[in-house]
């Protein structure tokens, strides 16, 4: 996850896309670490991450 993130900031691209991360064997410390846009432990929550990170809160 870390190298796909690190690869489109290489490419210039990283500001265009949103990422997320999560589940069980991740945790908000790794998402932060590798700097993903957004976390959440399963797909309740994710939902609303989605949401926010696209502006549809």
């Amino acid at each position: 996850m870390g190298k796909a993130i690190q690869f489109l900031q290489e490419k210039g691209v990283r500001e265009a896309v949103k990422i997320m991360v999560g589940g069980a064997p991740i945790t908000e410390v790794f998402s932060r670490e590798i700097e993903a846009d957004g976390y959440a432990p399963d797909a309740g929550p994710a939902i609303e991450n989605a949401n926010g990170l696209l502006g549809m809160k």
